[in-house]
C-alpha cells in the first residue's frame, strides 16, 4: 500500500511541474507597507500614441475628425494639420485646439469637444486567475479593487493574494479580502504600466476512504481535520487512526490539527473491522 501511495504522489508531482507561472511572480514577496501612490490620472485621461480620439466643433459639420495619436505624439486635424496630443489630458488638448482655432481665425468662439473612441496607450495588465485577464485601459484613477471588478473578479480557483508590480519594479502583495474591504494601502491606486497577477490557489489531494476524493483548494489556515471535511468526511469504513499525510513524496508525522501546505496528499485507510 505504501508503494502505491508513493507512486501516486510521484505522478501528482510530475503533473504539477507542468504548470507555468510568470517568472516575475514566482518568488515570494513579503507584504509591503507603503502609502498609496499619487494618482497619475488625477486631472483626467492622459493621451498617448495609439489612442483614437474624436474632435468636433459644435455646430460645424466640417470639423468632426476621428484621428489616432501617432508615434510622434501628434494628430492631424482640419486647418491645423499636425497638433501635439500625447502627454496632454483630454481637457488640456481640448483647450489647445480651441486656442489654435481662435488664434488662426478659423472660428470666432469655437465650442470644442474631445472624446476618446479607443484607449490604447495607458493600461494595466491583469494575468492569472481573473475572470477576464488581459489589458484593462485606465481612463481615470482606479484602485486595485476596481480593476479586479473590471477584469471579472477572481475565479474560484484563485489564491488569496494579488501581486501588484509597478513599472519601476516595486512589488506589493495584497490580500484579496483586504482589497475588497479596505482602502489606502490595502487597496492602492494603479498606474499605467502596472501588472496584477492572481496565482492559482494551492491545492491538496485527498483519497482513500473519504466521501469525495480529489483535489481541493487550500483555504487560509486549513488543517487536516478541515481538509477531511472538505473532502466529504470519512466513509463508514474510514478510520481516523489510518489518516496519513504525504509531503513532497514523503510520509510526515501528522495530526488532525496540522496545517496543510501546497500539494500535500492525505490518504485515509480502511478500518479492519
Amino acid at each position: 500500500m505504501i508503494k502505491q501511495v508513493s507512486r501516486f504522489v510521484a505522478v501528482l508531482g510530475a503533473f504539477l511541474a507542468l504548470s507555468v507561472t510568470p517568472a516575475w511572480a514566482q518568488a515570494p514577496v513579503p507584504p509591503i507597507s507603503a502609502p498609496a501612490p499619487a494618482a497619475a490620472l488625477s486631472d483626467g485621461y492622459v493621451l498617448g500614441p495609439g489612442d483614437v480620439i474624436e474632435v468636433n466643433v459644435l455646430g460645424r459639420e466640417e470639423f468632426h475628425p476621428r484621428v489616432q495619436v501617432q508615434v510622434d505624439g501628434t494628430v492631424q486635424l482640419p486647418y491645423l494639420h499636425s497638433v501635439k496630443a500625447a502627454e496632454l489630458t483630454i481637457i488640456q488638448f481640448r483647450d489647445q485646439v480651441n486656442k489654435l482655432l481662435r488664434d488662426g481665425g478659423y472660428y470666432t468662439d469655437p465650442v470644442v469637444n474631445v472624446a476618446v473612441a479607443s484607449y490604447a496607450s495607458r493600461y494595466v495588465t491583469v494575468l492569472g486567475e481573473f475572470g477576464s485577464p488581459g489589458l484593462i485601459p485606465v481612463d481615470r484613477v482606479y484602485r486595485v479593487s476596481e480593476i479586479l471588478a473590471r477584469a471579472g473578479g477572481a475565479k474560484a480557483t484563485a489564491g488569496d493574494d494579488i501581486l501588484l508590480r509597478r513599472s519601476d519594479g516595486q512589488e506589493f502583495r495584497l490580500p484579496l479580502n483586504d482589497v475588497a474591504k479596505g482602502g489606502g494601502t490595502e487597496d492602492p491606486f494603479v498606474q499605467p504600466g502596472d501588472k496584477l497577477y492572481l496565482a492559482s490557489a494551492p491545492i491538496f489531494y485527498v483519497y482513500g476512504q473519504v466521501g469525495g476524493p480529489g483535489a481541493y483548494k487550500i483555504e487560509r489556515g486549513m488543517t487536516v481535520r478541515m481538509a477531511l471535511a472538505r473532502g466529504g468526511g470519512l466513509t463508514a469504513r474510514g478510520s481516523v487512526s489510518k489518516v496519513s499525510v504525504y509531503r513532497k513524496g514523503l510520509k510526515v508525522k501528522a495530526n488532525m490539527d496540522m496545517q496543510l501546505l501546497a500539494d500535500d496528499t492525505i490518504y485515509v485507510g480502511e478500518r479492519f473491522f
